[in-house]
């Protein structure tokens, strides 16, 4: 019997960092990261970047201005300077290579090409050749020269290579700040450098005590501890421990939690980091941060490495259009290596965490690797009751009131992270309402709050909108109040809520794992009881009952192709389970049966809905009257309880005090509704 049945019934699961250089010791690692100077300091580094760049700009202007003070000289042309040599102006000159620079006897003036005069005593002129003859001339009119080598133009350089500069400047800016951390200059480069966060022994240990449930995950994790712990032990039977711990599991049930408590119960450094820390733009990087990551690893010995969302970097080689992800490829490689490469990683435990553990490499999953799973599953109610006893540790609560043990079971489904959003949204709550402590009504408005989304005070619906949604709701409880073996309605409800209209609460006596035939039929019928309900009453169909049927469609064709609960076909499955997601592999594999076997599975997914839609019509009918009350009730208070359904079910009146709504004051908190209108109904 597959326990999976209600899962997809229930609220979906909600989820829930430093470089370390090579040679650093626990001790000294806090020290270093409180040191203000070690990090590195954008603001600071922009003014003294600024300041560089304003001193270069004034070096090459002054080199400039003194190299035009020092020759302040007017060029002339060739012509000119004949007629000045010619009349013997010219007193001594200056050559450098084939450019003549001069000096008059007096000042002379020209007109420029704009048509003023300009006077001046200093000129250069290019000449075409410097040879024998031209210094005879030189001589002929008493000219006293001198020649001089050619030097550098080190300005003209630097203002040619300045724009160079400060696009590399630019561009080693942005690369800092795609690699993110701190360090300054000297980290530039090390992008191949481990971002694991590291927790040792001076930070707050996480211990067995404050992970509530899990107790098979924590009794196959106690033998990890005792190795780490005490080596030796297991090392003079010539025993080897796992190198490897896979968690598995729901997304929020505490894996990470759980390998920090490892490491705690253990007292050895941790490094935690994700498996989306491997990637990275740039070709290499990935497999340098692992073997980066092993050699800090070695240096700290024993310690633990933890690796969340492993899936991220471990994914299936060559799956996908074209062939894999190489740079992905080549750090799983080097992950491969190090787990169990030439020098084998002693003292060294490697756990990591995935909820996708069916995309994972082959390779990760073989002995000598990762070679132990533990699963973290959905907690029962003991553990549930647990995880609330943790979490409600941190809150002022009113101890008479509360009652944990209920809360606990009306919670089914619902995982760590969901349970501590349960007392934190309480914690809120009862802040809001300026309470001194926080008491039972505050967790299960809570409750529903997290399971079915806050009330929608704003949407005002018209009378016939709300008409419809009373009789549908109705139709759902009704159906589940009589029928055999269901679990009994909690509460029923036309406050719309996060997207639904309405709400029918059931809550189940006990925790179930399996679920007979009878039982899913029945659940069938309390599904399609919505849609009947205003077939029923207003002769037509609506789109309320779309999340409904949805959902009766996944359950009838898992009935069909997955539980073998089909009489015509028998006990087959059909299609797989678990379908690869990458498209490449989609398309490569077959569909294990016929079009004729097809046809036969969707005759049969209709058939079986089409008989829950028959029953709930039969019950309504029968109970039409019992229908009309309930309808009327829920449009009178809006929200009735278990109390007030048996009532009717006994033709009782519901009485109130000044006929106000009914308190949400309950012994029992709900599981989440088993049908809802998502949808506006439209009559």
């Amino acid at each position: 019997m597959n326990k999976k049945y209600f899962s997809e019934n229930l609220n979906k699961n909600t989820p829930q960092k430093g470089n370390r250089k090579p040679g650093d010791s626990p001790k000294n690692l806090r020290k270093k990261s409180k040191d203000p100077l070690n990090s590195f300091q954008w603001k600071r580094a922009g003014k003294t970047s600024l300041i560089w760049v304003l001193i270069i700009v004034a070096a090459i202007f002054l080199s400039n201005l003194f190299t035009e003070g020092s020759r302040k000289e007017t060029e002339i042309d060739y012509f000119k300077y004949k007629e000045f040599l010619e009349n013997r102006l010219i007193s001594e000159a200056e050559v450098i290579v084939n450019i003549f620079h001069g000096e008059l006897n007096t000042p002379q003036t020209i007109i420029s090409g704009t048509g003023n005069q300009i006077a001046f005593s200093r000129f250069r002129v290019v000449l075409p050749f410097v040879d024998k003859d031209v210094m005879d001339e030189w001589d002929q009119y008493g000219v006293e020269y001198s020649f001089k080598e050619q030097s550098i133009d080190w300005t003209g350089y630097l203002i040619n290579m300045l724009p160079w500069i400060l696009l590399i400047a630019f561009w080693l800016f942005i690369m800092r700040r795609m690699q993110g951390g701190a360090g300054g200059i000297k980290n530039i480069f090390s992008f191949g450098k481990s971002r694991a966060k590291i927790w040792d022994s001076n930070m707050p240990k996480v211990t067995f005590n404050d992970v509530a449930g899990c107790v098979e995950a924590k009794e196959e994790l106690k033998e990890v501890i005792a190795y780490l712990k005490h080596p030796k032990r297991f090392q003079k039977l010539g025993a080897e421990i796992p190198k490897g711990v896979l968690l598995v599991g729901p997304p929020g049930t505490g894996k990470t939690l759980l390998a920090r408590a490892v490491a705690g119960e253990a007292n050895v450094p941790f490094f935690s980091l994700s498996g989306a820390d491997f990637v990275e733009m740039f070709v290499g990087v990935g497999a340098s941060r692992v073997r980066d990551l092993f050699e800090q690893a070695k240096k700290t010995s024993p310690c633990i490495i933890f690796i969340d969302e492993l899936d991220a970097v471990g994914r299936q080689r060559g799956a996908g259009l074209g062939g894999g992800h190489d740079e992905r490829e080549q750090t799983l490689n080097a992950l491969l290596v190090e787990l169990d490469g030439f020098e084998p990683s002693q003292n060294i435990i490697v756990i990591t965490a995935t909820n996708r553990p069916d995309v994972l490499d082959s390779a990760l999953l073989r002995p000598g690797r990762f070679d132990r799973h533990v699963v973290v599953d959905i907690p029962d109610l003991k553990g549930r009751l647990g995880i609330l006893k943790v979490h409600t540790k941190k809150i002022l609560m009113n101890k008479r009131s509360v009652k944990l043990d209920i809360l606990a079971k009306g919670t089914p489904g619902m995982v760590g992270a969901d349970l501590a959003n349960v007392v934190n949204e309480a914690a809120l709550l009862a802040a809001r309402k300026r309470k001194k402590s926080v008491d039972m009504t505050d967790f299960e408005e809570a409750v529903d709050k997290v399971m079915m989304g806050v009330q929608r005070k704003s949407m005002i619906l018209s009378e016939e909108e709300k008409k419809l949604t009373a009789y549908h709701e109705a139709g759902h409880a009704l159906v589940a109040s009589v029928t055999e073996g269901a679990d009994p309605v909690h509460k029923v409800s036309i406050i719309p809520r996060g997207q639904a209209l309405g709400m029918t609460m059931q809550l189940p006596i006990d925790e179930k794992h399996g679920y007979a035939k009878k039982f899913i039929e029945g659940r069938l019928s309390i599904m399609m009881g919505g849609r009947a309900a205003e077939e029923l009453i207003f002769n037509e169909l609506t789109t309320g009952a779309g999340n409904d049927l949805e959902q009766a469609t996944t359950i009838a064709r898992k009935m069909v192709c997955e539980w073998g609960m089909s009489e015509l076909l028998g006990p087959l499955t059909f299609g797989k389970k678990n379908e690869e997601i990458f498209l490449g592999r989609e398309i490569q594999t077959h569909r294990d049966y016929s079009e004729v076997t097809a046809r036969i599975i969707d005759q049969e997914v209709v058939r079986i809905i089409r008989k829950a839609e028959r029953t709930a019509k039969l019950i309504l009918k029968e109970k039409v009257n019992i229908l009309h009350r309930m309808a009327e009730e829920l449009l009178k208070y809006e929200t009735i309880d278990k109390r007030d359904i048996k009532k009717i079910l006994d033709g009782k009146t519901i009485v109130r005090r000044n006929n106000k709504k009914p308190t949400q004051t309950r012994k029992k908190s709900h599981i989440k509704s088993s049908t809802k209108s998502k949808t506006k109904s439209a009559s």
